[in-house]
């Protein structure tokens, strides 16, 4: 029998939902490009219920305690004496979310003898220790794509957000003022910007695609260029670098995944070629970009603005700069964890689970290592010496 010790973010303030705002959600059974949504043998929750916070237990409980293996959910993981420290010792399975991360370093991973899988319930596994991971031959999956249209709707909503300058001009009605003046000294038309991503990979992507209505002006740099049939459609201009991109970009999004290569890549030599006010967005990793230098970006002027839900170490310490710093539309680290995608990255949770626990082959594309090495997704998106 295993043990299975899930980390996840605490319950709503006020408590578990009794109910909540719709009653629904809508179906969805394949991604862009075909790949299948999460087929787990059964399921144990409501779609559309909150299930990434302790309560919600990923919908696991049941399912997991019914085969006779033992589940252990708390939100405590930093800190000496913390309980994921403590559970860790005789875990065989660990679970967390790129949200609330438990950091699997390479000596948490050394001091679980009997750890074999860690599985990330969402997308993005650089809170392991890769290298650890692979040298005590330990399985790392994720569900891959469960969260990736929510991820880019997050950041359209950020561009516009900062574009438009809506988050001051809201903050004036709820404090009761209506000076049009002040909302719209620092608002803009998105029509005709040049917009740019960092990587183009499914939410990289998925976000040209939903900038495309706007008569957007779409760049993008990747490892891999994309086809030239969708370069077409999109109108998209290839920059063979970030560097080479960003000084002819009035919006930049950052979509790549967290590698020594993207470690501190917006620092304050990038960020200084950039156009003077231009924005920035980030809902990948935060240590790819110098959190100094965006600070120092946005009080001088050279960033008109700076968005994004990533933060290291997460959560957020009280005096993180980023907290206070000018003209930022930051979020605590939300846009793959909507209701929406909770249900898919808890099934995908639970798929992963099926197949560890019976012996089979968990999806290849859900896997990041595996058998001593980097597999499946994990080949294509990571190096090792990963952060």
């Amino acid at each position: 029998m295993a043990k299975v010790l899930c980390v996840l973010y605490d319950d709503p303030t006020d408590g578990y939902p009794s109910g909540y705002a719709r009653d629904d959600i809508p179906v969805i059974d394949h991604y862009p490009g075909g790949q299948t949504t999460p087929t787990p043998e059964a399921i144990d929750f409501t779609p559309g219920h909150l299930l990434g916070s302790v309560s919600g237990e990923l919908g696991l409980r049941s399912f997991l305690e019914k085969a006779g293996h033992t589940l252990v959910v708390t939100s405590d993981k930093d800190g000496a004496g913390s309980v994921f420290d403590r559970e860790l010792a005789d875990a065989d399975v660990v679970i967390s979310q790129p949200f609330w991360p438990a950091y699997l370093t390479a000596e948490r991973i050394a001091a679980a003898p009997h750890l074999k899988l860690a599985v990330t319930a969402g997308i993005g596994s650089d809170h392991v220790d890769l290298d650890a991971a692979i040298a005590h031959g330990v399985t790392i999956a994720e569900v891959t794509y469960c969260n990736s249209i929510s991820v880019a709707e997050h950041v359209v909503m950020m561009i516009l957000g900062l574009v438009r300058n809506y988050l001051p001009s809201h903050q004036v009605v709820l404090d009761g003022g209506w000076n049009i003046a002040d909302c719209v000294s620092r608002s803009y038309d998105l029509e005709g910007m040049h917009v740019g991503t960092v990587a183009a990979g499914r939410i990289g992507t998925a976000v040209l695609r939903r900038l495309a209505p706007f008569d957007v002006k779409l760049h993008y740099t990747d490892r891999t260029r994309l086809p030239e049939a969708v370069e077409r459609e999109l109108n998209l201009t290839f920059h063979e670098s970030a560097a080479a991109m960003a000084p002819h970009c009035d919006v930049v999004t950052i979509n790549a995944p967290l590698h020594p290569e993207t470690e501190g890549l917006f620092g304050d030599e990038l960020l200084g070629t950039m156009k003077r006010g231009a924005y920035l967005i980030n809902t990948a990793r935060a240590l790819i970009v110098d959190r100094d230098a965006v600070d120092r970006a946005l009080r001088s002027g050279q960033l008109a603005g700076y968005a994004g839900d990533v933060w290291y170490p997460q959560p957020a310490p009280a005096d993180h700069p980023w907290r206070t710093m000018p003209h930022q539309g930051m979020t605590p680290h939300i846009s793959g964890s909507s209701l929406s995608a909770q249900a898919r990255y808890a099934a995908g949770t639970r798929e992963i689970l099926e197949s560890w626990l019976a012996g089979r082959p968990i999806r290849d594309e859900y896997l990041i290592v595996d058998g001593g090495r980097l597999a499946g997704t994990g080949a294509k998106s990571y190096s090792v010496h990963t952060r």
